[in-house]
């Protein structure tokens, strides 16, 4: 298995899928770092080369914020949305959708108003 990142790529997949695994790094991501190491797409991992795989690395970990770097500044901005007591901070921090979409009929779950089965929110009637 090829490490990258600090994660470990599977080997039977496509270089180009299995370089998804990586947090931050898509998929026209992966074709791009793939073109720039000339490396070809559909090669497995397990048939790299360890020159391949240190140039994919150097590229990827030199170019872009990956795993725990990218983690750590998306909370860190959600944070400062927060503080800043920002209508998307409040959101974030009620957890709710932030950009717009409609709750009324979606984000039921979240909100804990999920209704499994048609009827099952009503209440049933005593006879006294």
């Amino acid at each position: 298995m090829a490490r990258i990142a600090g994660i470990s790529i599977p080997n039977d997949k496509r270089i180009v899928i299995a370089l998804t695994y990586v947090y931050g790094v898509g998929l026209s991501t992966s074709k791009k770092i793939l073109a720039q190491a000339t490396v070809d797409e559909n090669i497995r991992t397990k048939n790299l080369t360890d020159d391949q795989v240190n140039a994919i690395r150097t590229l990827l970990e030199k170019n872009f914020r990956l795993e725990g770097d990218l983690r750590r500044d998306r909370l860190s901005s959600i944070k400062r949305l927060k503080e800043i007591g920002s209508y998307r901070g409040t959101r974030h921090a009620k957890s709710l959708p932030v950009r717009g979409q409609r709750t009324k009929s979606n984000s039921r779950t979240v909100r804990g108003n999920a209704r499994k089965t048609m009827g099952s929110g009503r209440r049933t009637l005593t006879k006294t």
